[in-house]
């Protein structure tokens, strides 16, 4: 194995040193829960980077969302160049699952676009699980989900050596196992082909192909090779490929299961005739009974995942095996945001069953389908080794179980907790004005929370009308707009920003000095304790950070969150005074709005359009037509990897092109500025 090593100029500061040994010391003593308590901007991802490096185990970072994950992998991938870093979340751009409401008697078939990209990450991960220690997978929940058993997925590889005397059509049956597709037309990721005495597969899990020269039956060469430009890359002695999808079954078990599904049907379809269902006995019966033909012929039927249960021989109510369990019984597990990420993977198994119970009480399934489904919360914890909850406010389930409870107060800027005030409703919006007032004279923004979009518009729409440069974000805007507006706030162009929970956790805004919190009072999710302390976290950037609730009365929440603000501020006040330490706003580029882009990336993306630009005439309609169509997918490309900056900059560049070949009245209404909802 090669060892754990944290790449970074920067040494832990602050009490980051303390918070690593404390926690490296509990995993070592055999301490299976801790907590690191770690206020917004203390580092607690370079903490957790450190602990995986002083502990030296493979890790398994789990998220609530695509997005905090994607930044975590950018994260770790920089802190481990040497190691294998993965990425793990849901591959579906979209997705529609199958479902069954039963009082409008309407079924609804599955409909899912599969994301090419995340979906070779995935099978990446498992694959390096497969044959390495020094892993890392930052996953969201879609990790409690179930995949085939690791035992099965090491034995289905086709492995072949320079010099092996083979059997090449052997082989091939081999791949169609695997669930590689033949073309030998184009090779894509997923696929293979032959050409005389050359064999071509592209592993669905790397970025590279494999290019085999045969000499009859004998293995002459081995190269790996850039599908697209069909350079060179490696010469190899081996290969050995592994399957092109997480759900893979050898063909003996597949045949072996289908008598198990054939019986369960048989009983299935006697209860519905017995309790008169003809309906749905016969649904059932022709449904199950296609699967079975396309099972037997091509060993593969679309939602095999339903009949996982029977396919790996697993009793009805049986957990499923998942990701974690790809790891080595000895493992760290980090949960970040655990006062979040822990909720929502307690609740998928309910959401899940209730769906799936509907399609086996009318016929669309067999009760095996209940079994394809995710961990139970108590079977997520049964498979967990080491683990630590990473949050500012951890819930109380996970405080009581852990061993100890670490915390990270001290930022290595120095800047301290938010200033908080207290102030009656009556009279706020005029208090407000003048609050925001002296934030734009000293050229910082201002962020007001409400608790309803209405709120929000009406709020916009008045400070607007009294001058002030203002706009809302809520959930009906549009991802890539809603980015487009925090890089403008951030940029000045606008001083005050309203939203309901546009303050989820990681967003990153060192502009803002001043957040007011409406109905601060009002009991519910959004004035929550837990709310309420990550609201006051996202004003800890500037150092003239300050909020103010607008409440009638104190809650318990309000007066819970003031307290704990106030004992950190007090901790981290003594600090900087022992160590001479004056705080300083966070300096960041507008790019990093969200703490991934960079202005590499950005010039990155212009560069990207001039090269496709100049690889077509746009004066000839064909030809701007294959732009259009190229820049569409550069756009989507960059949405998938959640750069929406760079993904808003090709859609405008779109406009253009389409512009060009619009007839000049539509040219000149397309230049007009569109009516919307927010002033500008």
């Amino acid at each position: 194995m090669r060892p754990f090593e944290v790449v970074s100029p920067f040494k832990p500061a602050g009490d980051q040193g303390e918070a690593i040994a404390s926690l490296a010391a509990g995993i070592r003593k055999g301490s299976r829960f801790q907590v690191l308590q770690g206020v917004t901007g203390s580092g607690k991802t370079f903490t957790m980077a450190k602990i995986i490096e002083a502990v030296q185990m493979p890790t398994l970072v789990i998220s609530h969302n695509k997005t905090l994950a994607a930044q975590l992998f950018r994260e770790f991938k920089g802190f481990f160049p040497y190691n294998a870093v993965e990425y793990f979340v849901s591959y579906y751009d979209y997705y529609q699952p199958e479902a069954y409401v039963a009082i409008r008697d309407l079924y609804i078939e599955k409909d899912a676009s599969i994301n090419d990209e995340i979906e070779r990450m995935r099978l990446s991960a498992t694959r390096s699980l497969m044959e390495r220690e020094d892993v890392i997978i930052v996953a969201t929940v879609s990790c409690i989900y179930g995949l085939a058993t690791p035992e099965i997925y090491r034995k289905m590889t086709a492995t072949f050596s320079k010099g092996d005397t083979i059997d090449v059509d052997a082989l091939i049956r081999r791949f169609v196992e695997l669930q590689y597709e033949r073309n030998d037309a184009v090779l894509e990721r997923g696929r293979f082909r032959r050409r005389g005495d050359t064999l071509e597969i592209y592993p669905a899990y790397l970025e590279e192909a494999y290019r085999v020269d045969l000499d009859w039956d004998r293995v002459e060469r081995i190269r790996r090779f850039n599908p697209v430009s069909g350079e060179i890359l490696e010469e190899l002695d081996r290969a050995l490929i592994y399957p092109a999808k997480q759900f893979v079954m050898p063909a003996d078990m597949v045949y072996n299961a289908l008598d198990a599904i054939k019986a369960e049907l048989a009983e299935r379809y006697e209860f519905f005739i017995k309790t008169g269902k003809m309906l749905e006995a016969e649904r059932l019966k022709t449904r199950v009974e296609y699967d079975i033909e396309m099972l037997t012929e091509m060993g593969y039927c679309p939602g095999i995942e339903n009949y996982s249960a029977p396919l790996a021989g697993r009793k009805p109510g049986e957990a499923p095996d998942t990701l974690i369990d790809y790891l080595p019984k000895e493992h760290l597990t980090f949960i970040d945001e655990s006062h979040v990420t822990l909720p929502q993977i307690g609740a998928m198994y309910a959401g899940d069953r209730s769906r799936k119970t509907n399609l086996v009480d009318y016929g669309f399934r067999l009760p095996c389908a209940l079994d394809n489904r995710p961990l139970r919360y108590d079977e997520f914890e049964e498979r967990l080794d080491k683990t630590i909850f990473v949050s500012a406010t951890p819930g109380k389930a996970e405080v009581e179980q852990s061993k100890q409870i670490v915390q990270q107060l001290i930022r290595p800027t120095g800047l301290l907790d938010p200033e908080i005030e207290v102030r009656p409703s009556e009279g706020q919006m005029e208090d407000i004005y003048a609050e925001v007032q002296k934030r734009i004279k000293a050229g910082e923004r201002s962020l007001i929370l409400t608790l309803t979009k209405k709120m929000a518009e009406d709020l916009t729409d008045y400070l607007s009308g009294l001058g002030l440069r203002v706009r809302y974000i809520h959930s009906e805007v549009e991802t890539i707009e809603r980015v487009e507006i925090l890089t403008q706030l951030r940029s000045g162009e606008f001083d005050i920003l309203v939203g309901i929970n546009l303050l989820r956790e990681g967003i990153d805004l060192p502009e803002v000095s001043f957040i007011a919190i409406l109905d601060a009072d009002k009991i519910g999710f959004l004035r929550s304790l837990t709310s309420l302390v990550q609201i006051i976290g996202r004003a800890a950037r500037n150092a003239a950070g300050k909020v103010i609730m607008y409440a009638d009365r104190m809650s318990d929440a309000m007066s819970a969150a003031i307290t704990e603000t106030n004992r950190r501020r007090k901790i981290q006040m003594e600090y900087n005074k022992a160590h001479g330490i004056t705080p300083s706003t966070v300096k960041k580029a507008i790019a990093d709005i969200l703490e991934r882009h960079s202005v590499e990336e950005h010039d990155a993306a212009a560069v990207s359009i001039e090269v496709l630009k100049k690889s077509y005439n746009i004066l000839v309609p064909e030809q701007r037509k294959k732009l259009i169509a190229a820049l569409e997918n550069e756009m989507l490309e960059h949405a998938k990897n959640l750069e929406f900056e760079q993904a808003a900059a090709i859609r405008d560049e779109i406009e253009k092109v389409k512009n060009l070949g619009a007839p000049p009245k539509a040219r000149e209404a397309s230049k007009k500025p569109k009516r919307t909802r927010q002033r500008r």
